[in-house]
């Protein structure tokens, strides 16, 4: 019997599983296998798909059963995955100057319509990256968690165009913040990427069965999104 963990022919018996087969231990790394065990290891191009699956507009059942998958595993794959994504703006740095950005908020739900999550976000006019985002109620300190996330550049130089919610009013400087409305075009570019995000993640589609039941797997998955994003937009603009 050669260990899967180390290669290592060397080892011995150690009784057996609960499914009834005979259980081998590796005497060099102490490595625990069975003969052609059921469960294996998922390939790494298996990985990769799944990891594209899960930033297009496909619900976590669609996903298992395309792919032939188990729910439960591709549910607590995902809960691995949402542990190491951070909540945290990753934008290109910045020279201070003259800066544009587009703010607006866009209404989800978790577990049920009465549980209302919206999504605040703000806009590079110029790169079209996101740079900022919280996600919470709709009020005055959510505005200003929103605030607090765009890099100190854009809270020190950036002109603010948003729409006329009075959460605004009270948390942007004055001087650099104007509320617009639609007809304008002044913040076309953010409300199009609203439409781009309830496009591609699936549980802020209006009429959907794949809503978030979890409020943690919710922002998890917009801030995945938001982060694939981002990176995508640094790519274009390297190669530009």
């Amino acid at each position: 019997m050669r260990c899967p963990n180390c290669g290592s022919e060397d080892s011995m018996k150690n009784g057996t599983t609960r499914r009834g087969k005979q259980n081998y231990k590796c005497c060099d790394c102490g490595r625990q296998f069975v003969d052609n065990p059921q469960q294996k290891p998922r390939e790494k191009d298996s990985i990769v798909m799944i990891d594209r699956l899960l930033l297009a507009k496909i619900p976590l059942f669609s996903i298992a059963r395309v792919l032939k998958l188990s729910e439960s595993w591709l549910q607590g794959y995902v809960n691995r995955c949402c542990k190491v994504v951070p909540r945290h703006m990753q934008v290109m740095p910045k020279p201070r100057g003259s800066l544009a950005v587009q703010r607006e908020e866009l209404w989800s739900f978790v577990d049920g319509r009465g549980n209302k999550q919206w999504v605040w976000l703000a806009l590079d006019v110029e790169t079209r990256e996101i740079v900022g985002c919280h996600i919470g109620e709709r009020s005055a300190e959510s505005a200003l968690a929103l605030w607090q996330s765009m890099p100190g550049v854009y809270r020190q130089c950036a002109m603010l165009y948003t729409d006329y919610c009075n959460a605004y009013q009270a948390v942007l400087p004055c001087q650099r913040h104007r509320a617009v409305g639609k007809a304008t075009g002044l913040t076309s570019y953010i409300e199009r990427f609203n439409n781009t995000l309830r496009q591609r993640v699936s549980r802020l589609v209006r009429k959907t069965l794949s809503f978030s039941k979890e409020l943690a797997n919710h922002l998890v998955a917009i801030w995945h999104f938001i982060h694939h994003y981002n990176e995508q937009i640094r790519l274009q603009l390297s190669n530009c």
